[in-house]
C-alpha cells in the first residue's frame, strides 16, 4: 500500500515570524527578502533594455565610438539608490516604512546608513539611522532602469528632461523631490514623501560617452536651446 503523505503545518506562534521581525516581503508572491538579499527572478527571464543594450545599442557605440571590440564600448555597471529620512531620529516607524517603500521600488531590501559623527545643532547623535541605501547590478538593475524609465518618469510634473550633471567620469546623478512617483508605492500607507538621489555608474570614463550611453538606452535628457 502506498503511504500516505502529510504536509507539516508550522506552528500558529511562528507562522508570523518573518512578519514580526519586519521582514518585507514582495505583495502578491509570499517571497520574504531577507536583509542584503533580492527577490528570487523567474529562471530564462531576460530584461528588456540588457537585451537593447546587446542587440541595438552596442553596435551603435561602436560604429559612433569607433570602437572595434565591444569590451571597449561603455556600458552601464551598477545603480545606486539614497533616500534621506531624516525624522527617523525622532521617529523609527518612518524608517520602517522607507524602508518596505524602498524595498518595493528595488526589489532588494535596503542598508540602513547611520551617521557617521553627533552635531548637536541637528540634535544627531553618533549611530543614529538616518537613510537607506540599495546598490543594483545585473539583471535588477537594468530591470529597474526599465520601469523608471516607463513608468515613475512620465508621472514627473512638469518634466521636461533630466540635467545631464555627470560627474567628469561619466557617472550621473539624479535628484527626485519624491518618490510617489513609483506606482509601486501606497499613499495611504505612506503618505510623506522622501527625497531620492539615484546614481548610474558606468564605464565610460567621461561625460560625452556617459551620456551617449544613457541616451541610447532611453533616459531621456533636456534638449540643448
Amino acid at each position: 500500500m502506498a503511504k500516505e503523505t502529510t504536509k507539516k503545518t508550522a506552528p500558529a506562534g511562528k507562522q508570523g515570524k518573518n512578519q514580526k521581525a519586519g521582514r518585507p516581503s514582495l505583495p502578491g508572491t509570499g517571497v520574504v527578502l531577507a536583509q542584503g538579499k533580492p527577490a528570487p527572478v523567474p529562471e530564462g527571464y531576460k530584461a528588456r533594455i540588457k537585451e537593447l543594450y546587446a542587440e541595438k545599442v552596442l553596435p551603435q557605440l561602436m560604429k559612433e565610438l569607433g570602437i572595434k571590440s565591444p569590451m571597449q564600448a561603455p556600458k552601464l555597471t551598477k545603480i545606486v539608490i539614497n533616500i534621506g529620512v531624516t525624522e527617523a531620529k525622532e521617529n523609527i516607524q518612518a524608517l520602517d516604512i522607507a524602508k518596505e517603500d524602498l524595498t518595493l521600488i528595488t526589489g532588494q531590501c535596503p542598508q540602513v546608513r547611520r551617521a557617521k559623527k553627533s552635531i548637536s545643532n541637528f540634535k544627531l547623535r553618533e549611530g543614529m539611522p538616518i537613510g537607506l541605501r540599495v546598490t543594483l547590478r545585473g539583471i535588477r538593475m537594468y530591470e529597474f532602469m526599465d520601469r523608471f524609465i516607463t513608468l515613475a518618469v512620465p508621472r514627473i510634473r512638469d518634466f521636461q528632461g533630466f540635467d545631464p550633471k555627470f560627474d567628469g567620469r561619466g557617472n550621473l546623478n539624479l535628484g527626485l523631490k519624491e518618490h510617489h512617483i513609483f506606482p509601486e508605492i501606497n499613499m495611504e500607507r505612506s503618505p510623506k514623501a522622501h527625497g531620492m538621489n539615484i546614481t548610474f555608474v558606468t564605464t565610460a570614463g567621461d561625460n560625452v560617452k556617459g551620456k551617449m550611453l544613457l541616451e541610447e538606452l532611453g533616459l531621456p535628457f533636456k534638449k540643448a536651446k
